[in-house]
């Protein structure tokens, strides 16, 4: 449960309107999801984190479903269930079948257990991998 009501779009002022309005057109949706209406109790962090996230999300070297299938990875490691959830439906959107999504889990799983056995062995760097014309 969030730790403040979201702001529905008919009680928004009207900056928080115009980024709504941005939200739902660069989306190609007619709804605003929880995490922005949280979000817009604090409007400067609206504006500031939707800019960003327009900015990394937008078209670019990598492909719309590649981003969407990192954030789950991301979103998987630091357990952020809403994330994981919204972000699997974006990635679902963008052509991820349930094999894609259990793959992508399956990696950061195990992406997870061998970061932690190196960490917790403090097992040093090959010197091929720092030096690779060796």
């Amino acid at each position: 449960m969030a730790i403040m009501k979201g702001i529905e779009y008919r009680d928004a002022s009207p900056a928080v309107r115009a980024d709504y309005d941005d939200i739902m057109a660069v989306r190609k949706t007619d709804w605003i999801n929880d995490f922005w209406k949280v979000l817009a109790n604090d409007p400067v962090t609206l504006k500031r984190t939707w800019s960003s996230l327009k900015e990394v999300m937008a078209p670019s070297a990598l492909d719309p479903l590649v981003k969407e299938l990192l954030y789950i990875a991301v979103s998987i490691t630091n357990n952020c269930e809403y994330c994981i959830i919204s972000h699997a439906a974006a990635a679902r959107a963008k052509g991820a079948s349930d094999a894609t999504l259990a793959e992508i889990i399956a990696v950061t799983a195990m992406a997870n257990e061998t970061n932690r056995l190196a960490i917790g062995y403090q097992i040093a760097l090959d010197d091929r991998f720092l030096n690779p014309s060796r």
